[in-house]
């Protein structure tokens, strides 16, 4: 049980900078909690003792997230829908790790290069995370994307290229959408009206729900449906947010306009919105106190622009 614990307390160790990591290559924070959550998996999988063996346990669980991050890429291309979400859990946050990647995600990549990245062939956007954003050196990034240092290199610079390329202000214009997105998800949930609801949602919407929220709306026992860990579809997605969404006000979540359900003014749920093609694309509905504390939920007036 001590190997155990050993491990998992040096995983911790780890844990901002691989959602980091992940954040950056998938461009969602749920897509980066499966990411991370499935390193762990594996590391804790290993033969005993694996962990001890491993000199730079660092560079092992970054490249080990890479080429999660890479299968998820390369799937979403080519069934043009979200990675699904990891079943079981990952050992929760230390209450002591500093929360500065988790606060300043958002921040630090904006609206308009996740975009951009969004375009980029899944070992592009490896290549360019990986060495222009955690000088991972091409000889390293290389066996993961199954190329050369030379063909790698080459991969970042076409990214390079592309990313400088992108529009000036397209930041501001990207927020701005997503909001009014959001803004008319929840006046449709709070007005009943379905059809508008469904009319927000991509057809093949995903929600989502960490396993706090999932066992507090198994305890309400009556009122909105049941909540599963993960939904797909419109129809079922809207089916699942009815009695939810409603009570819900906008907000900044992770700094990026989202949703949270406040009782008596304390947070106690947040909804993170991923947008695809002017379309809600994944809604993430969080309850686990360390994660709002990351995601610092900023609650606005939505009549101001």
């Amino acid at each position: 049980m001590a190997e155990t614990e050993t491990l998992a307390d040096r995983f911790e160790a780890h844990r901002g900078h691989l959602h980091a990591v992940a954040y950056r290559m998938l461009g969602g924070i749920g897509e980066a909690d499966d990411a991370v959550q499935e390193a762990w998996l594996r590391l804790n999988r290993a033969d005993a003792g694996a962990g001890d063996a491993i000199d730079n346990l660092g560079g092992w669980l970054t490249t080990v997230v890479a080429r999660i991050c890479l299968d998820q890429l390369r799937a979403r291309k080519s069934r043009r829908e979200e990675p699904l979400a990891g079943e079981a859990v990952a050992p929760a946050a230390a209450d002591g790790l500093g929360p500065e990647a988790e606060l300043q995600l958002a921040d630090s990549m904006g609206v308009a290069l996740l975009v951009v990245l969004e375009t980029l062939a899944p070992a592009e956007r490896i290549a360019f995370v990986l060495h222009d954003m955690f000088d991972v050196p091409f000889e390293e990034i290389a066996p993961i994307v199954g190329r050369n240092a030379a063909a790698t290199r080459q991969l970042a610079s076409r990214a390079r290229r592309r990313v400088q390329g992108a529009a000036p202000g397209a930041d501001a214009v990207d927020v701005t959408r997503q909001r009014q997105v959001v803004d008319a998800f929840l006046a449709a949930s709070r007005g009943g009206d379905f059809q508008a609801l469904l009319a927000a949602l991509d057809p093949d919407v995903v929600l989502r729900a960490d396993p706090i929220a999932i066992a507090t709306a198994a305890r309400a026992g009556q009122g909105a449906p049941a909540l599963a860990p993960e939904v797909r579809g419109a129809q079922a997605v809207a089916g699942s947010l009815a009695g939810r969404a409603r009570g819900a006000q906008p907000a900044l979540v992770g700094g990026l306009p989202g949703a949270v359900w406040a009782p008596g003014g304390v947070v106690r749920a947040a909804f993170a919105f991923t947008l695809a093609n002017g379309k809600i694309a994944a809604i993430d509905i969080i309850m686990d106190a360390a994660r709002l504390r990351a995601l610092d939920p900023v609650v606005y007036d939505a009549r101001q622009p």
